[in-house]
């Protein structure tokens, strides 16, 4: 995908962020997953549905049936890192990405060490093979959702 692409895919994922009801004990997150083909596949955001521990890519992840074969050349934008420890679920969200065929990452943000010491996301998404591009321009907008929370 080009740059623009990815610009527009992350604007709606920040969109989808600030639809989060806030919490004191987790991010507000969008996600967006868009095949191969540039169309949006599925999307999900933090809290979606009513559950309160459920994370944005998790959501969207699991709108899909496992197996999806949209997945294999799909791009999954988030506003935050995945989550590489979770208390919550057995399965972190950079777990669940890596097992759907999904190859391609890209965040706007890296988590800040409020909930997690040393989030490890990018490391473990890059580690498996996965293509993992960073939009440090969006940072400020993925935030914005979670402003409620000391994030320094």
């Amino acid at each position: 995908m080009s740059g623009v692409d990815d610009e527009r895919w992350m604007r709606v994922a920040v969109e989808l962020a600030w639809l989060c009801p806030p919490s004191q004990t987790a991010y507000s997150v969008g996600a967006v997953i868009v095949g191969a083909d540039g169309t949006e596949v599925s999307h999900g955001y933090s809290r979606e549905g009513g559950d309160p521990v459920v994370h944005a890519e998790e959501s969207a992840l699991g709108k899909l049936a496992a197996g999806d074969p949209r997945l294999s050349g799909a791009t999954i934008y988030s506003t935050l890192e995945p989550c590489s420890e979770r208390k919550s679920r057995p399965c972190t969200c950079t777990q669940l990405i890596i097992a759907s065929g999904i190859r391609r990452v890209v965040i706007a943000w890296r988590e800040p060490s409020l909930f997690v010491a040393d989030g490890q996301g990018v490391e473990l998404l890059t580690q498996a093979g996965l293509d993992v591009t960073e939009m440090p321009s969006f940072a400020a907008q993925a935030a914005a959702p979670n402003r409620h929370l000391k994030t320094t």
